[in-house]
């Protein structure tokens, strides 16, 4: 421990290193592969041909009405060689009927049995396998998509885009540890949303072929007969990337300002309705709670959505279950913090982009608050919400009511109101309202933000947001503002940010780790291409302070710091490794005491160096490795920490991952380890059949818990799931503490329309 050191050094020191760090591009830059810039001038577009009986939906694309298509054609490499005309040909025609768009793909490839399938289950990660990726911005306004996606296992993958799939921002004191975080609802890109549609696949020795059906009601669009669009395809075992409207290096298919045009749509409207009931038995019984038997339970609720307009959705639910939603990966947690768990349920999917507010760590509006509470389900009694366009406008209402969890939660009541209005070059700008009430007097909290995004240019974005909370007892420092301005170019990219928030700014409906600080943080990268050996150096810099703003403490005392000086490098085929070191800073005020042990560190200032590394390796291949390592200084002593995932695949039907995460801490106040362990096993019987489990052991949370899962979907997310959990204590917690047997099925009828 070094405590009490003059921290105003360190920024002197940032600079010094980003100039030593950033120096290696001097070196490369003679060995920098030439790119094509791309230009906006050069617009494809592309035409949509009326058909008047609908192909069958098998992935042969043999029917006569496929040659009634405009075929397009001349696909360009955003990777590896930015501007070359694409390894493998590929073709794409959009037909349409009264009720939704067909796309036909023929993806040729002159090695056939090189094709990589990848796993053959819905929304698996399609960096793993060969792909071809449709973006539709029904709205034509640049910021907003749907996403449609298959590989020549013939799944179906899906998700929204909104503000051009920005997150919050390029870099949020995330490092090497912890691994890569569990996708959900996020603010820019919601993979977790499933819409109504097919999509079938073949294969033959000339390459392989999708035909996708997307029915109009699927989608959302304004009065434009023009939309946005755009075509992507992965050729994996080259690492290639190409696109139909070609985009920069510096981007990827969000980047909608780059997409074409799809013309010649006739767009219906007709008054839609849908409903999906669902149908549960359960039995579970609560050993820790001292349960005595199994409780059984047998419940019926279920969901209704109603187009209201072409772009706007209502939609109600009753008795709301999420029986069948994966559980949460357990995470270790060595701070003084609580852990972030991304949002999986479904009714809280659809266009949860229209709902985000905030960002850069502070979501403002962060659903899982609703129906979860200290980890334990809170039954919701129903609620609607409704999402869309209006008048030009993204409009997000929603209310739910949860009934009370005794000696966890009371009855509440949340209310969200979004609106946001997007503007040319990539600009917005919106506000929100969001409030919780409980059933006794005086028990509520609202939240009040307006935010902003302005585009200058390609390269630079400016967000910024503002908020006020209202919490009975807590009056005055009650605000919080971020500002960040961002940088994306073809060799450089970066941002400086700026967060305040009031020690009073209590956004109960959002996540927020922190309150009462000032936070500064200066990122930046720089890219290099050299011409042999790696496809990509990344050498980059970072640097953020917490500077502490609460009452009773010194103006300005620094409660967290981190210097972090890395390079990635990547590999041709994906292979990737990291190699960098962070100077950390923790100021504590008070005494910390490490979750699920006895160790406590004094309150004090302690910083020292870790060094950090990450690699991986091809991860479409049989046999794949994704770990790393923290070794170093950790509070008033060490701590060293490895992690790593095996992954075996057999074919597009068999998928198994073991992962380790092990810490060894070593503190002037004790010692402390924690181990978690984990294997996820999948069978993928067809795309729509599956049986998963995963088994996870944690010493900090002293359990094991085994989670299977049988799956026949159907639509939209619904079908059939067979769920079994069960938890067991390993050291203090003995003996069984769970178990459940879960039976839901649900299933989606047009009830207007369709």
């Amino acid at each position: 421990m070094r405590a009490g050191r003059n921290y105003q050094v360190y920024p002197v020191t940032v600079l010094v290193l980003m100039v030593s760090v950033l120096g290696v591009g001097r070196m490369a830059a003679q060995a920098v592969t030439s790119t094509t810039n791309v230009s906006q001038d050069s617009e494809r577009k592309a035409l949509a041909s009326r058909i008047d009986a609908p192909p069958v939906i098998d992935g042969i694309l043999r029917e006569g009405v496929w040659t009634d298509g405009v075929e397009i054609t001349g696909f360009t490499q955003r990777e590896p060689f930015t501007g070359e005309v694409a390894s493998e040909r590929t073709e794409i025609k959009v037909l349409f009927d009264d009720g939704a768009i067909y796309v036909g793909v023929w993806a040729f490839d002159g090695d056939a049995n090189a094709i990589i399938p990848g796993d053959r289950i819905r929304d698996t990660e399609l960096s793993n396998s060969d792909a071809v990726v449709l973006a539709f911005d029904t709205y034509d306004d640049e910021q907003n998509a749907f996403v449609f996606a298959t590989t020549p296992s013939g799944i179906e993958y899906d998700g929204q885009v909104s503000n051009e799939g920005r997150g919050g921002g390029y870099f949020l004191g995330g490092g090497f540890g912890g691994g890569r975080q569990q996708s959900g609802a996020g603010g820019g890109f919601n993979k977790n949303w499933d819409g109504s549609w097919n999509v079938a696949t073949s294969r033959d020795e000339s390459g392989w072929y999708a035909e996708f059906r997307i029915p109009f009601n699927t989608l959302r669009f304004g009065s434009n007969d023009t939309w946005g669009f755009n075509v992507a395809r992965q050729i994996r075992r080259r690492n290639e990337e190409s696109f139909w409207a070609p985009i920069p290096r510096e981007f990827n298919l969000y980047r909608l300002n780059y997409a074409g045009e799809l013309a010649g749509l006739e767009l219906p409207f007709r008054r839609l309705a849908s409903l999906t009931p669902y149908t549960l038995t359960s039995t579970s019984r609560n050993y820790a709670a001292g349960d005595n038997e199994f409780d059984e339970q047998f419940e019926l609720g279920g969901e209704a959505k109603v187009q209201l307009t072409q772009s706007l959705t209502l939609d109600a639910t009753y008795n709301t279950d999420f029986a069948q939603v994966e559980v949460d990966d357990q995470q270790v947690n060595l701070t003084r913090f609580s852990l972030l768990f991304p949002e999986k349920r479904p009714f809280f999917l659809e266009n949860a982009g229209f709902f985000a507010v905030g960002g850069s760590g502070a979501d403002l509006f962060f659903s899982r608050r609703i129906g979860i509470a200290n980890g334990q389900q809170v039954p919701i009694q129903g609620g609607a919400r409704v999402s869309g366009r209006a008048a030009g406008f993204n409009v997000g209402l929603l209310h739910i009511g949860t009934d009370g969890l005794e000696g966890t939660q009371d009855p509440n009541r949340y209310s969200v109101a979004r609106v946001a209005r997007e503007l040319p070059n990539r600009s917005r700008i919106g506000g929100a309202f969001i409030s919780r009430d409980g059933d006794a007097t005086g028990d509520y909290n609202r939240t009040y933000a307006v935010d902003g995004q302005l585009g200058l240019g390609e390269a630079f974005t400016l967000t910024t947001w503002g908020a006020r909370t209202a919490t009975p007892g807590l009056t005055g420092e009650d605000a919080a503002f971020n500002a960040t301005a961002g940088w994306s170019s073809l060799n450089w990219r970066g941002n400086v940010q700026y967060q305040h928030f009031g020690e009073n700014f209590n956004p109960e409906v959002g996540y927020l780790r922190r309150t009462g600080h000032d936070y500064y943080q200066v990122f930046l990268m720089r890219n290099l291409r050299p011409a042999k050996v790696f496809r990509e150096i990344r050498p980059h810099v970072s640097y953020f302070t917490y500077r502490s703003d609460k009452t009773g403490i010194e103006d300005g005392f620094e409660e967290s710091a981190r210097l972090h000086i890395d390079t990635h490098w990547e590999f041709p085929d994906g292979m990737e490794l990291h190699t960098g070191a962070n100077w950390i800073r923790e100021g504590l005020t008070e005494p910390f005491t490490f979750f699920g042990t006895d160790v406590t560190v004094p309150a004090g200032t302690y910083d020292g160096w870790e060094f950090a590394t990450r690699f991986w390796t091809d991860e479409s291949a049989k046999v794949s490795f994704n770990g790393g390592a923290n070794i170093g200084s950790f509070f008033s002593g060490s701590r060293r920490n490895i992690n790593g995932t095996v992954t075996l695949r057999s074919g597009a039907s068999l998928s198994t991952a073991l992962r380790l995460d092990h810490n060894d801490v070593t503190l002037a106040e004790g010692d402390l380890a924690t181990t978690l362990a984990g294997v996820n096993f999948g069978y993928f019987f067809t795309p729509r059949i599956y049986l998963q489990s995963l088994v996870q052991y944690s010493t900090q949370l002293d359990n094991w818990s085994a989670n299977v899962r049988f799956g026949w979907l159907n639509t939209a997310g619904t079908g059939l799931f067979i769920v079994y959990n069960d938890v067991r204590g390993i050291q203090d917690l003995s003996g069984p503490q769970g178990r459940s047997l879960i039976i839901k099925f649900s299933r989606q009828f047009n009830v207007l329309g369709g």
